[in-house]
């Protein structure tokens, strides 16, 4: 009984402490403002994972340089790194939206000319990575920057931080699986076949790897201009 008197009071308030930091963790989600960007995100997401899913396939079926496909790889890369410091200025000068929107425009204008390569195109496929790698630094720097304005302007600075950049990280996977998920199945109901060529006007491969990605792009454009854009003065609503 003495030692039953000793022992300390069982922990009441654990459920309590529990459902707390839930509700923390998904406390980002409960504003509108954030779900509006994490949407724009998404849909600007995905429409770079499915030409990721698909380059390979293009680049043997429709470019005929399966050879080729670690050069232009570098390429894009290499152009998406070099690029960075250029976005960055051009959103001090003209803010981070606006020029993601711009990032946009642009991945829609370089996969439209990507369409309209035909087989042997080596050298101007090489062109398309080179202007979609540039396109690519927009979206690697402006999202994070208007995720951290936003978190600023909140007020959760110094609390949240994990949990937005948490969502937005599992967000980041989620367009992996939505493009792998839909884009492939999306080719083979079309009648595509890997490893056979992608020749003709708009064959299903061109189809996917070319103009979804812009179809998305535009999508996400709408809803930065319209969801965000137009309500950047009330971004705790």
């Amino acid at each position: 009984m003495w030692l039953l008197r000793r022992a300390p009071a069982p922990r009441q308030f654990l459920v309590h402490e529990t459902l707390h930091g839930l509700r923390a963790a998904f406390e980002p989600l409960r504003h509108l403002a954030f779900r509006r960007l994490l949407l724009v995100y998404l849909a600007s997401g995905v429409a770079a994972a499915v030409p990721a899913t698909l380059v390979l396939f293009f680049i043997r079926d429709r470019i005929g340089a399966p050879e080729l496909a670690g050069f232009y790889l570098l390429i894009y890369f290499a152009c998406g790194a070099a690029f960075l410091p250029l976005w960055l200025r051009v959103a001090k000068r003209w803010g981070a939206a606006p020029s993601w929107l711009v990032g946009m425009g642009l991945s829609v204008v370089v996969f439209l000319g990507a369409a309209l390569l035909q087989p042997g195109d080596r050298w101007a496929y090489a062109g398309i990575c080179a202007a979609s790698g540039l396109a690519l630094g927009s979206d690697l720097v402006l999202p994070p920057a208007l995720l951290a304005g936003l978190i600023r302007n909140l007020g959760h600075g110094g609390q949240l931080e994990g949990a937005y950049f948490g969502i937005w990280g599992m967000a980041t996977k989620l367009t992996l699986a939505l493009a792998a998920g839909a884009a492939l199945p999306l080719l083979a109901s079309l009648g595509y076949v890997p490893g056979t060529p992608a020749t003709g006007v708009l064959p299903p491969l061109v189809v996917a790897y070319c103009l979804l990605p812009c179809i998305l792009k535009l999508l996400a454009g709408a809803a930065l201009w319209f969801g965000w854009m137009h309500r950047a003065r009330s971004p705790a609503c």
